[in-house]
């Protein structure tokens, strides 16, 4: 079969070569558990490391998904301005894949996977503690670890807080930096979940035309034992539909293993930015309350002075670090991108030239047989 020379492309890399890496990180293994008040699927968790603070260079856990929710936690917690990978959503909508099938738990893994090694790839979260314990602790250790975090109670407030800084508007003092950045992400959402909805449209469109193609051939078959004279052509068109559909099933798996998972990894991204930008503004609101309390508040000038030298150095250390993992996450966005739609035309150019090539086969096919029948009519 030709091969297309646009074909190459797969011989030229978007992004620079990974520096020597340090942290490897396997989720495989997925088991399922069944107790008298619930059911969920456990995940083996590998890691292999040279890192000195680390007492062994590998490790084995199982984790759950909800120890997963909690590192995610953990990192917005300890860096509230920090871009933090996302996690699969708990819940799948009404329609896709059933919640405990082999294709939900697989595309969980795959997720998952993504997630821990996104994290060990950070210059920062890389390096933060609960990550380390969420590695190396077994089930047991980590459960005690987590009642050492903050109550309920506790969260409840950091929440009402949050709501609260949210209500109360934009920030006085937001750096024109930021409102760009505000105005990035919201467009950035538009168009990443236009085209999220669009390609799960597409791959489901895509599925009912591989079924009915499934259906299509084996009809010529069936057809080909009643018409003797056209037998041998139904049976070469039930052979390219065959092969055309086997093209589409390849097709297909390329979208749901290339194209889908990322673009619903940055629909999920976007949703991530928005908070971390909140969580800028509500630090700057902070700075902000205290310097018009400052204004309002003589007496107190000593104290409040204190504290808005503290929350200046806190606004600035969530700026620096928005500011640097912001660059990180355009750049990598761009490369999974970039890596994702050439992935997509790659798996296109095969399947129409290999579709092509199979029905060029069986016209080739047929004008020999014509002339094959021309011939014999023309002799005496």
């Amino acid at each position: 079969m030709p091969v297309s020379p646009s074909s190459m492309i797969n011989q030229y890399k978007f992004e620079d070569e990974p520096e020597l890496r340090d942290l490897f990180i396997t989720v495989d293994d997925p088991e399922s558990h069944i107790t008298a008040i619930e059911t969920f699927i456990t995940y083996r968790v590998v890691t292999k490391t040279s890192r000195g603070e680390f007492d062994s260079s590998e490790y084995e856990v199982r984790r759950r998904y909800q120890d997963f929710l909690w590192l995610k936690s953990k990192l917005e917690e300890a860096h509230p301005t920090l871009i933090i990978p996302p996690l699969p959503e708990k819940f799948i909508m009404k329609g896709m894949v059933e919640r405990f099938s082999d294709e939900f738990i697989e595309t969980r893994r795959k997720a998952l996977h993504k997630f821990l090694n996104r994290i060990a790839d950070h210059p920062t979260l890389t390096f933060n503690e609960d990550f380390k314990i969420f590695l190396t602790a077994q089930a047991w250790e980590l459960s005690s670890h987590k009642k050492q975090g903050p109550g309920l109670l506790s969260r409840m407030g950091q929440t009402v807080r949050a709501v609260a800084s949210s209500v109360r508007g934009g920030v006085k003092n937001r750096p024109e930096m930021f409102t760009e950045m505000n105005n990035y992400v919201e467009t950035f959402s538009q168009k990443i979940n236009v085209l999220d909805k669009i390609a799960h449209r597409i791959y489901k469109e895509e599925r009912e035309y591989f079924n009915e193609m499934k259906e299509y051939g084996p009809v010529h078959t069936l057809w080909s034992a009643s018409e003797e004279d056209i037998a041998d052509s139904l049976k070469g068109v039930a052979s390219c539909i065959d092969k055309c559909c086997k093209a589409t099933e390849k097709r297909m798996a390329g979208l749901s293993e290339n194209l889908l998972p990322i673009l619903h990894e940055y629909v999920l991204y976007s949703e991530i930015l928005m908070g971390v930008l909140k969580r800028r503004d509500q630090i700057q609101g902070e700075l902000d309350s205290k310097v018009d309390a400052l204004a309002n508040k003589k007496a107190e000038k000593d104290l409040f002075s204190e504290e808005i030298g503290k929350l200046e150095d806190k606004v600035e250390c969530a700026n620096n670090a928005l500011k640097a993992d912001w660059d990180r996450w355009k750049q990598n966005m761009q490369c999974d991108m970039r890596s994702a739609f050439t992935n997509v035309a790659e798996n296109n150019l095969h399947y129409y030239e290999e579709c092509l090539a199979t029905w060029e086969s069986f016209l080739a096919s047929q004008t020999v047989d014509l002339h094959v029948e021309e011939d014999s009519e023309d002799r005496p």
